[in-house]
């Protein structure tokens, strides 16, 4: 695969408030993510807004809230396919996949309080099970999580590597 062709202009910042954004609209924690970059994914054709939607919707809450791994990790994870690709059994391909991705997970815990769980992002002192019925967004919903940094923080390392690709 061949390099992914970035917008005259392109921001790491730009791509993270992008993402918040999104979030801040309703979508989820991964989608927010993806979508903050589908212009670039599609214009490489590699990737259509509303695939990206489907693909992002089962990750929100930490998979599907039950604060497993965070959902805007996870959207890191599936960049990391699309920036370095491991589409076959090469085992070097795979080797640069696995690298990208635990380069990323080491970035985003930094930035996020050393974690890419969910529970453990949020606070949760117990992790039980949650109903399947999203949280309804609410401003008190955005106002005692930390989410919309987090997803903001996700976008900036995926937007970095994109540019050092």
């Amino acid at each position: 695969m061949s390099k992914i062709i970035l917008p005259e202009g392109f921001s790491p910042e730009e791509r993270g408030e992008r993402a918040k954004a999104l979030f801040l609209q309703g979508y989820n924690c991964c989608q927010a993510v993806l979508l903050s970059f589908s212009d670039i994914l599609e214009a490489n054709g590699l990737c259509d807004c509303k695939t990206l939607a489907v693909i992002g919707s089962g990750f929100g809450g930490g998979m599907a809230r039950m604060r497993e791994v965070c959902g805007s990790f996870s959207a890191c994870v599936i960049m990391a396919g699309l920036i370095c690709p491991a589409e076959d059994t090469a085992k070097e391909r795979r080797t640069a996949n696995y690298a990208l991705v635990q380069k990323m997970a080491e970035e985003f815990k930094s930035l996020n309080g050393g974690s890419i769980v969910c529970g453990e992002l949020l606070g949760l002192k117990e992790r039980k099970p949650e109903s399947p019925v999203p949280s309804d967004r609410t401003p008190g919903y955005y106002a005692k999580r930390p989410c919309p940094e987090i997803i903001r923080n996700a976008a900036v390392i995926i937007a970095r590597h994109l540019e050092s690709d």
